[in-house]
C-alpha cells in the first residue's frame, strides 16, 4: 500500500500504474520470449500498441505497471496449472499482473477472500492434502495474504484475458488486443508436454478453453470449469464454486502424472 510520507506516498502511486508502452522492458521467462515478441509484431499487437500509447497520452491510469508479469514469474515449461481471470484490479495499488493476486499488504478482494475459502474447506474435509484444521492463527494469516506470487512461482500460470485496466473502469481495455496474446499463451501451453490442469471459472473463462490435443503422444490434461468465485456466483448452481474440490482434484492429477503438487 502506498506509504505514510508525501513524497513516498506520491512515489508509490506512481510505482503501482504503467507509465510507458516498453514491452521490449519487461521482465520474461525465456522460453516466452519469442511467442510475446511475434504477437507485438503482429498487427494485433501493433493495434494493441497504439491504443495502450494513445490512453497514456491522455492520462490515463493504466494498472499494473508490469502487465506481463505472469510470464516473468512461471516459465512455459513449467506451467502446471492455468487459472484464467479477466482483467486486472481497477484500484490504486491493487493489480501485480497476476490474475486474482494483490500485493502483500493490500487488502483481499471478494472474489479471492472465496478461493481462500475454498482451499480451507478442501483443508478442513481432508480431500486437500496437508487437510485437516489448522491452527486458528495459520488460517487467519493465509486467508488474509492475498499475494499469490508463491502460487506462480510454483507453476500456476495467473494469467488474466486482458492485461491492463485504467483506474476504477472495470473491462476499459477489453477488446483491445490483448486477448488474442491470451489465445496464444493458451495454445502455447496446450501443446507443452507435461500435464497441465486448466480451471476456468466463470462464462468469461469457460470460453476460452482450450482446444482438445489429439493424437497419441498427447500430454494429460485436466479441465476443471465451476461459477466463478465472486460472491454473486460462488455459490450458485449449476456448479458452484465453493465445494468445487479443484484444488484437491489439481494436485491428485498431477500426482497421479508424476508432477509435485501445489502448495496452495
Amino acid at each position: 500500500m502506498p506509504a505514510s510520507g508525501g513524497g513516498d506516498a506520491m512515489a508509490d502511486l506512481v510505482a503501482d500504474r504503467l507509465k510507458t508502452w516498453n514491452p521490449c522492458a519487461w521482465p520474461l521467462a525465456q522460453d516466452w520470449r519469442g511467442l510475446v515478441a511475434d504477437f507485438f509484431a503482429s498487427a494485433q499487437g501493433v493495434r494493441l500498441a497504439s491504443f495502450i500509447t494513445t490512453r497514456l497520452a491522455g492520462d490515463a491510469v493504466i494498472f499494473p505497471p508490469q502487465p506481463l508479469h505472469a510470464l516473468a514469474l512461471t516459465p512455459l515449461h513449467k506451467v502446471k496449472v492455468v487459472i484464467l481471470g479477466q482483467d486486472p484490479y481497477h484500484g490504486p495499488g491493487q493489480a501485480q499482473g497476476l490474475a486474482f493476486s494483490v500485493p502483500p499488504g493490500v487488502r483481499v478482494p471478494p472474489s479471492l477472500r472465496n478461493i481462500r475459502a475454498e482451499i480451507d474447506r478442501e483443508r478442513r474435509a481432508g480431500v486437500l492434502a496437508g487437510g485437516g484444521a489448522d491452527h486458528p492463527e495459520q488460517a487467519a494469516v493465509r486467508t488474509s495474504n492475498g499475494d499469490l506470487a508463491s502460487w506462480a512461482s510454483q507453476g500456476v500460470l495467473l494469467l488474466n484475458t486482458c492485461m491492463t485496466v485504467e483506474q476504477a473502469a472495470p473491462g476499459a481495455h477489453a477488446n483491445a488486443g490483448w486477448e488474442a496474446l491470451t489465445d496464444r499463451i493458451i495454445d502455447a501451453v496446450q501443446a507443452s508436454s507435461g500435464p497441465v490442469v486448466f480451471m476456468l471459472w466463470g462464462s468469461h473463462a469457460q470460453a476460452r478453453r482450450p482446444e482438445p490435443v489429439s493424437g497419441a503422444g498427447r500430454a494429460p490434461r485436466l479441465l476443471l470449469l465451476a461459477n466463478h468465485p465472486s460472491p454473486l456466483s460462488a455459490n450458485r448452481l449449476p456448479v458452484p464454486f465453493i465445494g468445487c474440490d479443484h484444488f484437491a482434484q489439481a494436485n491428485a492429477f498431477l500426482v497421479a502424472h508424476g508432477a509435485t503438487p501445489i502448495d496452495w
